[in-house]
């Protein structure tokens, strides 16, 4: 533990304490000699202005509670752990949408890294030993993220164009955007539709932001929003009217089990060794998509209809697999 942390960590404990701290127990905590600790304690309160009071009857130390004010440390502090935890997390965002953030983060990741350096506590590797493998994501042009990033924070309308994949249209709406998601590697909007009067999901690789308007957005409550977004399967919106229920082989239990899938999914191991999980849902195609993963190492218990759909989608896929001609047949 060097000075500055040190430092940060004598303020963490006075602050959070009631009763004096004996030199002893500091010296233990803080892991430095009892001159140390003298030396630590003049500086932060000669030097930083902390209310630092000896109390002779307990023989300890604590922050002068006739202060009124609460006292902080002046300044940003932040010991080594922090400081690596921010600039692995500037690289985690960096890596989420390769060029959508970096022009904003890498200042942010220069100064930590700066930070760290001048503190002779930086690892120069950390970085390198930190790897995001993204599946399937889709560009977005920094742009329209950064346009519509906007918008939702300055609580502002917007008029886009938007292209949707399922009925190959371009529309115009007008939406109050809500919340950026970042969901299996790809970006959303959620937003109040004006057009449908109705909370939508916008892929925003699909989304071509016209302009920001000034008029204020919709707010839309946030028990709302969770309500709708929440508590369907993954990216579809919409009340989870129905219950899945599944059951996979015991090979795949030994990952399932520990899989989430849906915040009130339940699950329970079988006397046979197979796992079943219960997961509500509305519409199904994100569900159907996730239970196919497992081929043959899961069954659709229930609904009938769900189980129709898998059945009929692994019949499909076998049916391609056995024609003959430009394929090979099995």
């Amino acid at each position: 533990m060097d000075r500055f942390d040190r430092i940060f960590a004598l303020h963490r404990i006075l602050i959070g304490r009631r009763t004096p701290i004996s030199l002893v127990e500091l010296q233990d905590r803080l892991e430095c000699s009892r001159a140390t600790v003298g030396r630590l304690i003049e500086e932060i309160r000669d030097q930083l202005g902390a209310p630092i009071v000896y109390d002779r009857e307990r023989n300890g130390y604590l922050y002068d509670r006739n202060n009124p004010a609460v006292y902080e440390l002046p300044g940003l502090w932040l010991n080594a752990s922090e400081l690596h935890a921010l600039l692995v997390s500037a690289k985690l965002l960096a890596d989420v949408q390769p060029g959508i953030l970096v022009s904003v983060l890498e200042p942010l990741r220069q100064r930590i890294a700066e930070l760290l350096r001048h503190r002779r506590i930086g690892h120069p590797e950390l970085e390198h030993r930190v790897r995001i493998l993204q599946t399937a994501a889709r560009t977005t042009s920094l742009d329209h993220f950064q346009k519509i990033a906007t918008a939702l924070l300055d609580r502002k309308r917007m008029r886009i164009l938007y292209h949707g994949r399922a009925r190959d249209k371009t529309t115009e709406r007008d939406i109050s955007p809500q919340r950026l998601v970042y969901y299996r590697d790809n970006w959303y909007l959620d937003a109040w539709c004006h057009l449908r009067k109705d909370l939508r999901s916008f892929a925003l690789d699909r989304i071509h932001p016209v302009y920001v308007d000034d008029t204020p957005a919709r707010e839309v409550a946030e028990e709302l929003l969770v309500a709708h977004y929440t508590e369907a399967y993954g990216i579809f919106a919409g009340r989870a009217d129905k219950l899945a229920i599944l059951r996979f082989s015991g090979q795949a239990a030994k990952w399932v089990a520990d899989e989430h899938w849906h915040p009130r999914q339940t699950g329970r191991m079988l006397s046979s060794g197979e796992y079943e999980l219960r997961i509500p849902y509305g519409n199904p195609t994100e569900l159907v998509m996730d239970i196919l993963k497992y081929g043959e190492q899961v069954e659709v218990m229930a609904p009938a209809a769900l189980r129709r759909e898998v059945a009929r989608r692994l019949r499909g896929a076998v049916a391609r697999y056995q024609t003959v001609g430009t394929g090979v047949g099995v």
